[in-house]
């Protein structure tokens, strides 16, 4: 392939670690999408682009300069972190769920306080009717 200024491998590889990198954090949703100006998380993506760098690092070793091998290094194991952050982090969805599933076991326990009344209220009926017998029966 000719070039107009022929690039160096090290410029190369500085270029294709750079484009993985740069893919990674707006799959991460950290950087905005330049090509639509908006913040957008695609975690199966990040995980992708993640798993290219940390093949590329492993499989280089001993292959990168000393620069080379700590920043990619840190990027791997940074990118790593924020990965994990992410899907963690709980989604719109995921609260409406959780809000959801609280509403439900709030109104379940509501339920049952309301048959315990209802229960404990027909038993001290059931006393006071015998209770009003026994008197009766004792006059």
């Amino acid at each position: 392939m000719v070039l107009d200024s022929k690039l160096t491998e090290e410029q190369l590889f500085d270029q294709l670690i750079s484009s993985l990198v740069h893919s990674a954090w707006v799959s991460l949703g950290k950087i905005k999408n330049p090509m639509n100006d908006t913040l957008e998380k695609n975690l199966d993506q990040a995980s992708i682009q993640i798993d290219m760098l940390d093949m590329l690092f492993k499989r280089m070793s001993g292959n990168l300069s000393e620069n080379e091998e700590q920043y990619l290094g840190h990027i791997v194991r940074e990118l790593k972190m924020n990965f994990v952050e992410e899907k963690n982090k709980p989604t719109e969805n995921n609260m409406e769920d959780d809000e959801e599933k609280e509403k439900g076991e709030n109104k379940k326990k509501e339920d049952k306080d309301k048959e315990e009344v209802e229960k404990k209220t027909e038993e001290s009926d059931k006393v006071e009717e015998t209770d009003k017998e026994n008197d009766e029966d004792n006059k």
